[in-house]
């Protein structure tokens, strides 16, 4: 069989990717600026972007310009959504490369606990608001099962990213219960992107016993191999590369390589990248220090221009009817709640106090980054409609947005400790340009 031979993307096509990513982009990163000096999250504003370039805004004002712009058409979406694909998978990446497992360690049975308890809760609460949501919200082809197995999934993850950033503008990473909430985090933040893994090779399979014990094996299969297999090869690699540039280009291999092994399997990609994250950091200081260049690229190119496209997927019109809005205020509500009340749980279980339970419960209510990417996920795969994907979205905005006010008012009840306050004045003096 002769090859498929196809000539290279240009003209018109190629005219409208590039306006796309230049304007989403140059929107996303004004908006996120705007957000940041205001004290928000600058997700928040990179999603406020796609809103405006979407259907929401653009769509009802200028129509036939939206159209120009490519969203009506579906191998221009594709086209974008492409390029977004690859940068959360580097986003997903470069960001797993800050998960501390030794501090997870070094908190121990406590974080377990909390993280088990911050996780289950939730994750049990969505999957029954999944069971009595709307018919509206759940789309055809799938049956309700999966749908409200999806949502659990999307309510129970916490964004570590966005918590570890509001812990650090707020200067509380030197109090213990900061870094105990970040420990129970990167617990939450491990165990979502698993379960998101199994949830997309369900909605591949179905709900059949072995659609469900299938993808747990592989899961399984896949971390031993990345612990005796991946961890020395991925130090092999990294010990080779001399230069920043070749670091970069060789972790970019790792993270790309490890996202299409789990794709291959039935897996979700984006674990494979958040794996191949962990094998990088693994490596050592050194292989994380000659990343810089990548990183940068992916948190302030990539990053913005993914949740952009995000938000331009969004249709808040899609919220118009009494119902679909009682059932996004009901979902909050159900958010939040589980939330809190899964870290209260978990605190009282492990020793702990009620305000280091209120502490973990506002750290642990922030969805953003990652909840934003799952319903991503959940929308390519036909699990979320329009409806669905806006709702859940919005509760990953207004998430993020409740954290900061809720952590001052917890954290102000817990006094710090002479060891907390040395430990903050090692960080100024550090800080000082001599």
């Amino acid at each position: 069989m002769a090859p498929v031979t196809a000539s290279p993307l240009g003209g018109h096509s190629l005219l409208v990717l590039l306006a796309q990513v230049a304007l989403l982009l140059a929107a996303a990163l004004l908006l996120g600026r705007v957000a940041e000096r205001f004290q928000l999250p600058a997700v928040s504003g990179e999603l406020t972007a796609g809103v405006l370039l979407g259907p929401t805004v653009l769509g009802r004002l200028a129509p036939g310009l939206q159209g120009w712009f490519g969203t009506s058409q579906a191998s221009q979406v594709h086209l974008l959504d492409a390029v977004g694909q690859f940068g959360v998978l580097l986003l997903v990446g470069t960001t797993a490369l800050e998960i501390d497992l030794a501090l997870v360690r070094r908190t121990g049975r406590t974080s377990l606990v909390v993280g088990a308890f911050g996780l289950v809760v939730p994750l049990g609460l969505g999957i029954a608001a999944g069971f009595v949501a709307p018919a509206a919200l759940v789309p055809a082809g799938h049956g309700r099962g999966l749908f409200a197995f999806f949502i659990g999934v999307a309510l129970c993850v916490s964004a570590l990213p966005v918590i570890a950033k509001i812990l650090s503008d707020m200067r509380l990473l030197h109090r213990d219960i900061a870094q105990l909430t970040l420990a129970v985090g990167v617990v939450d933040d491990v165990a979502g992107w698993m379960l998101l893994s199994v949830a997309s090779a369900m909605a591949a399979g179905g709900l059949a016993f072995g659609s469900v014990a299938g993808p747990l094996v592989r899961l399984l299969l896949i971390t031993v191999c990345a612990v005796f297999l991946g961890r020395p090869a991925v130090r092999w690699l990294l010990a080779g590369a001399r230069t920043p540039g070749a670091v970069a280009g060789t972790a970019t291999v790792v993270i790309v390589g490890c996202a299409a092994a789990t794709q291959s399997l039935g897996m979700e990609a984006s674990f494979g990248a958040l794996m191949g994250g962990l094998l990088i950091g693994a490596a050592g200081p050194d292989a994380r220090s000659g990343l810089t260049p990548l990183r940068s690229v992916a948190l302030s190119v990539l990053a913005p221009l993914y949740f952009a496209e995000a938000g331009l997927r969004m249709n808040l019109f899609a919220l118009g009817t009494p119902q679909i809005l009682l059932a996004a205020l009901g979902a909050l509500a159900v958010a939040t709640v589980s939330k809190f009340a899964g870290a209260l749980l978990g605190a009282r279980v492990a020793g702990l106090d009620r305000h280091a339970a209120l502490v973990l419960g506002a750290g642990m209510n922030a969805r953003g980054v990652i909840q934003i990417i799952v319903e991503g996920i959940g929308l390519q795969l036909g699990v979320l409609n329009t409806a669905s994907y806006t709702i859940v979205l919005l509760i990953a905005i207004a998430t993020s947005l409740m954290a900061p006010p809720l952590l001052r008012r917890a954290v102000r009840h817990i006094a710090p400790t002479p060891t907390e306050q040395a430990r903050l004045q090692r960080a100024e003096d550090l800080t000082v340009v001599p």
